[in-house]
């Protein structure tokens, strides 16, 4: 393993050194230039229609010196995309595999990267207002990447513009309206493999100075393994009154009705060899799965004050009933609300042009929890009755100050403050309440040419503080002993585009003290503690390359790569060891064929060179992988598209994600990645 990470890491450096050799040797040789790439890129993908909503949103987060992404709907609209690992399939240094449904393990540079259920370290979020509790944990099931307009990716420190300070940083998924939706009516329907069915109605318009984006989406599937069924029922209403340029006020409602059923982990011997199957026979019994019924509303408004200043601000509140049952029958219903605002100016020092950001937001959670014996898929035995009741707040700022007209130096950061209250009704010895508070502070600075390419660097501090799930572990009284985990990050990277090529990488570092790692205590309910140093170090990588344009056929190779070193440093029990769960290295590409008569051909490969650590001790992995894939789409006409996908063509078996154990002892680990499928499906447009 060792000599092969040496190879791979050479193979790395090489591939650096030529794609910088390549892209100077383009300024020279070519003769002319890729007119569908914006001047700025700060994505992994290049999207063949770059509207002008999501050039704006690139331009703005180009300020950032450090690693963002834009992902525009376009670039899986004409595919079956369903959860964060298709949205963000082609953002490097983003870790997002399926494990059932629309459930995945997520990661951003190895954030969370030992919670082996729902979200965290992440800040996610849906038009700014976080799908996160105001306890930081979260889940992705609320999320429907049909109704997004684009999707933010801030990696890390980066965040600091909705005043997040956790390592992983923010994604946003940002809903269309009417007036940037580009269509009057859209009617979607798919269907494919393992039973699935789903259908998008959408209607979009504007009327004088209103606008009205109003979708719904349905969706079956019988699932590709035991006990994977899942349907779900989602509404998304965008009402937005203008009041003239940079002045509007804009309603946002959601509504989700999702059941999802959960075959669980497998060993490696079954999930590779009987993946089907579930972890055990009385699952179906016993309804293992996780339903959501949730609503939320925003009220949210951005205003010019002058040329200078613009003011954004809103308020927010989400209510969400959970029936989770598993090894235990869990029943949640929460209320969250919150308020958020944030000035936006520039000007001049003396001489020097600036801009800069400040703002805060304020989350409250309140979250009736109870807990029983599972009793074939209802609450038997009462086992807990608690109240988990917590509130954040954040103030942040950053700051941009020209030195140059090339360079300019940037410095913020983010005081935040949090409270855990919790009452026990079974055993009030047990009720207690904790609060953290905490400043991270940022400093970089950023370069950028006339032809908009750029060099950044940044040091970043990012603070966490633990959830309800780490604090509240049985069979401990009152809260555990986990603390916050701190880290600093420093990272440097380029991006823009040279000819035919557009590249954006990054390099980073975090040193941790602190990080929660979590372990699989029972198949079911892990169990969180503090290590204590760790390093996440890596490398983002994403290079397209416009190849030919010829007879009509342009072709493009797009390609994300990203290195992911996560390790103990002198650990009293793991000593430098490294981290389980994300694979070091993860490849990405995608070679596609585009007509100007509306065909499109993608042929995109999924690579995973090495095996994956499963446990602290680094004794067991999951294999390694290749995943081939294929794409076709045919735009009939200006209101017809057709597509279809097939996925894992070979129909390899494989590992797609694992469960982070301590010490391996053949627990069951291992989600199995699903088998051969094709989807099928049209888009309709009106205008």
């Amino acid at each position: 393993m060792k000599t092969r990470n040496i190879a791979w890491r050479k193979n790395t450096a090489l591939l650096c050194a030529v794609s910088v050799i390549a892209l100077n040797a383009t300024a020279v040789l070519a003769d002319d230039s890729v007119e569908d790439i914006p001047t700025v890129i700060v994505t992994g993908y290049l999207n063949p229609e770059d509207p002008q909503a999501v050039r704006v949103t690139r331009t703005k987060l180009s300020r950032t010196p450090g690693a963002v992404s834009v992902v525009a709907n376009e670039t899986y609209s004409n595919s079956y995309a369903m959860g964060l690992f298709d949205t963000l399939k082609n953002v490097s240094g983003v870790f997002a595999q399926k494990k059932f449904g629309e459930d995945a393990r997520f990661s951003i540079r190895g954030s969370g990267i030992g919670n082996n259920i729902h979200n965290r370290g992440s800040w996610l979020s849906i038009d700014g207002i976080p799908l996160n509790q105001a306890d930081g944990s979260g889940d992705f099931q609320e999320i429907d990447p049909l109704a997004a307009r684009y999707v933010e990716v801030y990696k890390g420190g980066n965040a600091l513009r909705f005043g997040g300070s956790q390592l992983g940083g923010a994604v946003n998924f940002v809903t269309t309206n009417g007036q940037n939706a580009g269509y009057r009516t859209l009617l979607r329907l798919e269907g494919g493999s393992f039973g699935t069915k789903r259908g998008h109605l959408a209607f979009a318009d504007t009327i004088g100075d209103y606008d009205l984006y109003l979708s719904t989406t349905v969706l079956h599937a019988d699932g590709w393994r035991d006990n994977a069924e899942q349907d779900a029922k989602r509404i998304t209403l965008n009402v937005g009154r203008s009041f003239g340029e940079d002045r509007s006020v804009r309603l946002i409602f959601q509504g989700n009705d999702l059941e999802q059923r959960i075959s669980g982990t497998l060993s490696l011997a079954n999930a590779l060899n009987n993946p089907k199957i579930t972890t055990a026979p009385n699952y179906p019994d016993l309804k293992y799965g996780r339903d959501v019924k949730s609503l939320r509303t925003t009220v949210q408004t951005e205003w010019r004050l002058n040329d200078d200043w613009v003011f954004e601000g809103g308020v927010y509140a989400a209510w969400k009933h959970l029936v989770h049952p598993i090894v235990i029958h869990i029943d949640q219903q929460s209320q969250n609300y919150g308020a958020f605002a944030r000035f936006d100016g520039k000007g001049m020092i003396g001489s020097k042009a600036y801009d800069l950001f400040l703002g805060a937001n304020y989350r409250k959670g309140l979250v009736d929890a109870h807990t029983a014996a599972n009793a074939n898929g209802v609450a038997g035995m009462v086992m807990g009755e608690a109240k988990q009741n917590a509130e954040s707040w954040d103030v942040f700022a950053e700051g941009r100050l020209f030195v140059t007209d090339e360079v300019a130096l940037t410095a913020g950061g983010s005081y935040g403050w949090t409270k855990r209250d919790y009452v026990n009704h079974l055993n009030a010895a047990n009720s207690t309440s904790k609060d953290f508070d905490w400043f991270a502070p940022r400093i970089g600075l950023i370069w950028q040419n006339a032809n908009g390419q750029q060099v950044f660097a940044n040091v970043t501090k990012s603070v966490e503080a633990p959830n309800y799930g780490a604090l509240v572990q049985t069979p401990f009284p009152q809260f555990t002993s986990v603390q916050p985990q701190e880290a600093v990050t420093a990272e440097i990277g380029t991006r823009g585009r040279n000819g035919r090529f557009i590249w954006d990488i990054a390099i980073y570092r975090t040193e941790i003290d602190g990080e929660m790692l979590a372990f699989t205590a029972t198949p079911d309910l892990p169990g969180t503690f503090n290590a204590e140093n760790t390093i996440h170090q890596g490398l983002e990588a994403a290079l397209d390359w416009k190849i030919a344009d010829i007879g009509g056929w342009v072709s493009v190779l797009r390609q994300t790569y990203t290195w992911s070193d996560f390790k103990f440093d002198n650990d009293k029990t793991y000593g430098n060891g490294q981290l389980p769960v994300v694979p070091e290295h993860y490849y990405r590409g995608e070679l596609s064929f585009t007509h100007d008569d509306g065909w499109r051909v993608a042929p995109s490969v999924e690579w995973v060179p090495e095996d994956v650590w499963v446990d602290y001790t680094n004794t067991k992995t999951a294999p390694g992988y290749t995943v081939w894939n294929l794409a076709v789409s045919k735009r009939v006409n200006s209101s017809l598209e057709l597509f279809a996908e097939g996925r894992n063509l070979a129909d390899k078996r494989y590992i797609s994600s694992v469960n982070s154990v301590t010490n391996f002892a053949s627990q069951a680990a291992f989600w199995p990645g699903e088998g051969r499928a094709v989807f099928i499906g049209l888009k309709l447009t009106g205008q």
